[in-house]
């Protein structure tokens, strides 16, 4: 059995092209309990390489949390597959706003501990004692609620470029390093403020709403859906956007623009600029912000540094590389000391001081 990847990202590329048809870039996770994990991601994995399914997809004794595309053609095999599958009847798929035929170029699904890196014992709470699930309009009532307060369960590269009016937007690398932030920085208000929170389709907040109630916030609430389904309807419904921005998503194309606001600043110069991008140089890869003509000027890297070594022979990069180790380990997405306008998010204190 074929259980993985043939192709080189070029030559899916290639493919894709050829084809000539549109692509869906959607996602979709469910918390249940699986007996094998091993086994249902070989299933899917055979099941979807044949829909010619490509995209990230984590799988987990908890569920599953996927990132994909997939020719528009084959969309109701893929929905009646997935309806075939009992804990995945009727799940929601959030359908991006923006379509990009080559969002993804391979089909990874891999066997992780858990489908989102909470670094939470669920042992010690009950997972399933979730918060409140708000739609957009609802989610609009709350955030004009002078007793509520709205936090982004993202990370800061992603509120960065994109946030809901009004949100506390913590400064923080991982989700797992937000939870005992905004724990210990509301704890004034677990009981006189609505806690309302979301991220970008919703997963984040499955766990997060749960958790902060066994930390003892009375009202918890949670966009259903995420900023892509809230953006979703608020075009359906004509509601008025309160997002400002736009939404970072986790494939090439790196966002979707929710509002015609550009909040954000290029990392190099300063001007202003919402469009992510990865340091050309392979032995590098930050994630930064970067303007057009910034990119036309380094060559798409982050630093002069890198620009030289990108512009190397391959050979001669492949051995600047070799025993410097990953690259990750190195540096932290849209963090570097050498990019002086790099964003300092407010920290919640302060913001509750002012509004206060």
């Amino acid at each position: 059995m074929q259980l993985y990847n043939t192709l080189s990202a070029k030559e899916r590329e290639a493919l894709i092209d050829e084809a000539g048809k549109d692509r869906l870039t959607l996602s979709f996770y469910k918390y249940a309990h699986i007996l094998n994990p091993i086994d249902f991601r070989d299933q899917l994995f055979l099941s979807w390489n044949a829909l010619d399914v490509l995209g990230r997809i984590y799988v987990a004794s908890e569920g599953i949390n996927a990132q994909l595309s997939l020719p528009a053609d084959n969309f109701d095999a893929f929905k009646s597959h997935l309806d075939g599958i009992s804990f995945l009847k009727n799940v929601r798929l959030n359908i991006a706003r923006e379509q990009y035929n080559k969002s993804f170029l391979k089909l990874k699904i891999k066997v992780r501990h858990k489908i989102v890196s909470d670094g939470l014992n669920d042992g010690t709470f009950d997972v399933t004692d979730k918060g409140i699930h708000v739609e957009a309009k609802e989610f609009n009532k709350l955030l004009e609620d002078k007793n509520t307060i709205v936090v982004d369960m993202r990370n800061h590269y992603e509120s960065e470029i994109g946030h809901f009016q009004k949100a506390i937007t913590p400064d923080v690398d991982t989700f797992r390093d937000s939870l005992p932030i905004i724990e210990e920085d509301l704890k004034e208000h677990k009981d006189d403020r609505n806690l309302l929170m979301y991220c970008t389709g919703g997963i984040r907040c499955e766990k997060a709403s749960a958790y902060f109630k066994h930390k003892g916030f009375k009202n918890v609430y949670q966009l259903q859906g995420g900023i892509i389904e809230y953006a979703k309807q608020v075009n359906e419904q004509g509601l008025e956007n309160k997002f400002i921005g736009k939404n970072f998503v986790f494939d090439d194309r790196r966002s979707e623009r929710i509002s015609d606001a550009v909040i954000a600043q290029c990392h190099q110069c300063g001007s202003p600029c919402d469009m992510h991008t990865n340091c050309a140089n392979d032995a590098c890869h930050l994630l930064f912000i970067q303007c057009e003509s910034c990119r036309a000027e380094m060559n798409n890297c982050c630093s002069t540094n890198c620009k030289q070594i990108h512009a190397l022979p391959f050979e001669e990069q492949k051995k600047l590389r070799k025993g410097q180790g990953n690259s990750n380990d190195i540096f932290k997405k849209g963090r570097a000391e050498h990019l002086p306008y790099k964003k300092d998010l407010r920290n919640i204190f302060e913001h509750l001081s002012k509004k206060a």
